[in-house]
């Protein structure tokens, strides 16, 4: 890949980035809303994306008149998406496998950055080849989840790098928010909500055929738009 130098680590979000869970946590909460006598639809969920898990619980709760505490909301609410994640598998999203081995085998080191909980976490880590991750960093590890950056900046520091030195892989604003905030350069791949183009921020269709090269040249300060050439082209 010429001389161009590697990232010193990957940063990736997890639900909706590395793995398609959405769907999941969309029927979990119409579950839960439902079992207290409300209604949840998926415009609803949409907002909910990218969040840390207590500020979702608090919108719902303020969208459909639930009581409780945020925290109680929430485990009622993982708790479903863990038994989806046991029924049905992790599917992973287009590409991001073959990334992270290329990664591994570059020994560029890689940290989940995650607004979803250790336990759920830990079971999609479990799943994915073994050494994909050095660290995890989960919402229920730090104080201000998405979009502040905190999140990012303890996965950087526990990995002993530079947050500039990194590259972040988001599918949310409200991620690509917290990314580009820790300084890292930033890639989205949405997925089920859209994620307006920003000067510094790479937008990409998919994971598929993303190397080694890609990420030097982002990391040197390109930025990669194939959503606003699709816009362009009409396709």
């Amino acid at each position: 890949m010429s001389d161009r130098q590697l990232p010193d680590a990957v940063l990736w979000d997890m639900d909706g980035t590395l793995v398609d869970t959405e769907p999941y946590w969309m029927a979990a909460e119409t579950a839960v809303v439902a079992r207290h006598g409300g209604t949840w639809t998926q415009e609803q969920g949409l907002q909910l994306i990218g969040n840390d898990l207590i500020t979702s619980a608090r919108i719902i709760q303020e969208q459909t008149g639930i009581g409780g505490e945020p925290a109680d909301l929430v485990e009622e609410i993982l708790a479903g998406v863990v038994a989806q994640v046991r029924e049905h598998g992790a599917p992973w999203r287009p590409g991001a496998l073959e990334l992270l081995g290329t990664l591994r085998s570059a020994g560029v080191p890689c940290a989940l950055v995650t607004m979803s909980y250790e336990n759920f976490a830990g079971a999609v880590v479990q799943a994915a080849p073994a050494g994909s991750f050095q660290e995890v960093v989960t919402g229920d590890q730090v104080t201000r989840g998405k979009p502040h950056p905190e999140a990012y900046l303890t996965a950087a520091e526990r990995l002993g790098v530079d947050p500039a030195r990194c590259i972040a892989i988001e599918d949310s604003t409200v991620g690509v928010t917290a990314a580009l905030a820790s300084g890292a350069r930033t890639i989205a791949v949405p997925l089920m909500v859209e994620v307006d183009a920003q000067d510094t921020l790479s937008r990409l269709r998919s994971l598929e055929g993303v190397d080694l090269d890609l990420l030097a040249r982002i990391l040197e300060g390109e930025v990669v738009d194939e959503l606003a050439a699709a816009n362009r082209t009409g396709r």
